[in-house]
């Protein structure tokens, strides 16, 4: 089968690292094992601001796009015409005003991937990007849920509930789950590079340095961390961004008249980068304000890394609170702090969960798993659109 993919929110190739780029890409390699895969747009239709004009823009070039390629794809062979249209991540501030249009020209299902659905967004400053994404939601054949948390508000507007499918986060665990069996050596390593004590409790967040939850995240982290300064830890932030003299301000006492270079900025890395930091550390640190799941999570505990994180969004289908990590009320610095002391104490337990998390995580969010569970949706969908 031939899948036309399109991400609204962020091109998949984009120099920008996020979990929201991360996921786009392994939905692109889950597809691709059974299917062939052609990103049909670069077009990005996010409007931050809330600027009704930009959205009306952005519907606007939406539809000239859409024609630009139904054009493409009907002058062209029939063989190289989808025969499905995928959306990855569409909500209110990013609608998707290519696919739908070109599914019915083509005559193809159209089908989305993680779909969130605000009634109290109508009306607002993002109405118009609001009602082309419940119009899209709407049109759509299927939607994959990866949150839990979206699945109430977008099922009632689809006409047939069972269009709605759910599929676990996933990732390619293999890399992780190799890390973890070289922790020993990725440990020494990560040491000798930062100059670290291996004795320490190495503590490791991971998340790009910007405005808004990241930064209020970085925040609440670094309140949280500041009620246990007296214990023993090492903290090592990988990430980069254009909030970082935000970032290190909020983190700048925990290295005033404690223990001087406890916090340490590793910077951004590449993905393929990650497995050896996640191994070589003992807990993840992040309060996921605002967070959707968190592909960070994911990773970290494909790599035998326990979590501890804030109860929001769908981090609760990636954290398994009380197996792989533990979950604290959302921005709850003090009962944050509580649960990192309480594990970095309790070695036995947090020996429980890196097992746990390493385990859980291979038999339930691998892409083999996604992979074939996508080929099932695709296959369904198709039959009953041809019904």
């Amino acid at each position: 089968m031939q899948i036309a993919f399109y991400a609204p929110m962020k091109h998949p190739e984009s120099p920008v690292p996020s979990g929201d780029r991360e996921m786009a890409r392994n939905l692109i390699r889950a597809l691709s094992r059974h299917h062939r895969v052609e990103v049909a747009s670069r077009f990005c239709s996010r409007d931050g601001t809330g600027d009704p004009v930009r959205q009306q823009r952005i519907v606007s070039l939406g539809a000239r796009l859409s024609k630009r390629l139904v054009r493409r794809w009907r002058a062209g062979p029939a063989a190289s015409r989808p025969d499905a249209w995928f959306t990855y991540h569409v909500y209110h501030k990013a609608p998707d005003v290519i696919g739908p249009a070109v599914s019915d020209a083509l005559g193809i299902p159209y089908i989305m991937a993680e779909v969130s659905h605000a009634p109290k967004r109508a009306g607002g400053p993002w109405n118009t990007g609001y009602q082309a994404a419940e119009a899209a939601i709407r049109r759509a054949d299927g939607v994959v849920g990866l949150s839990s948390l979206d699945a109430a508000c977008v099922m009632q507007l689809l006409s047939d509930p069972s269009c709605y499918h759910r599929l676990a986060p996933f990732t390619d665990t293999a890399p992780f789950a190799a890390a973890a069996e070289r922790r020993a050596d990725n440990k020494q390593a990560l040491c000798a590079r930062f100059g670290l004590m291996p004795e320490t409790p190495l503590l490791l967040a991971v998340g790009m340095m910007r405005d808004g939850d990241k930064l209020a995240s970085y925040r609440v982290l670094a309140d949280a961390l500041g009620r246990i300064s007296d214990r023993e830890w090492t903290l090592l932030i990988v990430g980069d961004g254009p909030a970082r003299a935000e970032t290190e301000k909020a983190f700048a006492e925990l290295d005033v008249g404690l223990a001087p270079g406890r916090v340490i900025y590793a910077g951004a890395a590449a993905p393929e980068e990650l497995p050896a930091f996640y191994a070589a550390a003992d807990l993840m640190v992040w309060p996921a304000v605002n967070e959707a799941y968190g592909m960070a999570m994911l990773e970290a505990q494909a790599a035998g890394l326990p979590v501890v994180a804030g109860l929001t969004g769908g981090v609760p289908d990636v954290v398994r609170d009380g197996e792989t990590g533990i979950l604290c009320p959302v921005g709850d610095a003090a009962a944050f702090a509580r649960a990192v002391a309480g594990l970095l104490a309790d070695t036995d337990r947090l020996g429980v969960m890196r097992q746990n998390a390493l385990s859980l995580t291979t038999a339930h969010n691998d892409i083999d798993a996604a992979s074939c569970r996508l080929d099932e949706i695709l296959i369904t969908t198709t039959k009953v659109c041809a019904a």
